[in-house]
C-alpha cells in the first residue's frame, strides 16, 4: 500500500502544513504532500512548500468573495487531479469551496477548524467561544461538505480555557493541538481508512 498523496490548500502562514511536512520527513506520516494551492501570492505556506521542495502554486482567485467562482474551483481541481491527488487538506484555507471541488474529491477534503463543532463554526471562532464562556475549547478535523464545517467529525482535541485568556493565548494553544491532531488524523486514514455511516464515520479495525 503506497502512502497517500495530499494536495494541500492554505492562505496564510501555513503552520498546519509545516506539521504534515515535518512529520511527512520524520517518517511519523504516512502520506506524502504532493502540492500545496494557494489564493494568496503573500501566503507563507507557498515559500514554506518550496523550500521542502514540494510543488506548490498560486491560483488567485481575483476576486475577495469568501467562495470561489466555478471557473476558479475548475482550476484548482485541475491541478490537484495533474499532480496525483488522493485527499485535499484545507489548511487555514480562507474560502470557501463548492460542488466542483467536492464533486472531484467526494468525501476526500479534510478540513481542520478551531473550535469542537459543532459548537462556533465560521469565522473568529476562539473569540466566539470566549464570547460565550466556555470553559472548553478544541480543534475538530472534519470531512468537508457544502454547508460550512458542517461536515462528518474524524476526530477532535479539547483545550481548556483559562482565565485571563485572549484570542490570541487561546489560539495558540489550540493550535499546538491542530498540528499534532491533523497530522494523526491524515495518517490513520492513510493507514486505516474509514467507513461512513451517514454522519459518523467509523475506522476499519484492519489497515486498509
Amino acid at each position: 500500500m503506497a502512502p497517500i498523496q495530499l494536495g494541500v490548500l492554505a492562505s496564510g502562514r501555513g503552520s498546519n502544513l509545516g506539521a504534515l511536512l515535518e512529520a511527512e520527513a520524520a517518517g511519523t506520516l504516512y502520506a506524502h504532500v504532493a502540492l500545496v494551492l494557494s489564493d494568496r501570492p503573500e501566503a507563507a505556506a507557498l515559500r514554506r512548500a518550496r523550500d521542502r521542495g514540494v510543488a506548490a502554486r498560486l491560483i488567485d482567485p481575483e476576486s475577495r468573495r469568501a467562495r470561489l467562482a466555478p471557473e476558479v474551483e475548475a482550476r484548482y481541481v485541475e491541478a490537484l487531479q495533474a499532480h496525483q491527488v488522493d485527499w485535499v487538506v484545507l489548511a487555514g484555507f480562507f474560502r470557501i469551496v463548492g460542488s466542483i471541488l467536492l464533486n472531484a474529491y467526494a468525501d476526500r477534503v479534510l478540513n481542520i477548524h478551531p473550535s469542537l463543532l459543532p459548537s462556533f463554526p465560521g469565522l473568529d471562532a476562539q473569540g466566539q467561544a470566549l464570547a460565550h464562556g466556555v470553559r472548553i475549547s478544541g480543534c475538530t478535523v472534519h470531512l468537508v461538505e457544502a454547508a460550512v464545517d458542517a461536515g462528518p467529525i474524524l476526530a477532535q482535541a479539547a483545550v481548556p480555557v483559562e482565565d485571563g485568556d485572549s484570542v490570541e493565548s487561546l489560539s495558540e494553544r489550540i493550535l499546538v493541538q491542530e498540528h499534532r491532531l491533523l497530522v494523526e488524523t491524515v495518517d490513520r486514514i492513510a493507514r486505516r481508512g474509514f467507513i461512513r455511516d451517514g454522519r459518523r464515520v467509523r475506522w476499519n479495525r484492519e489497515p486498509a
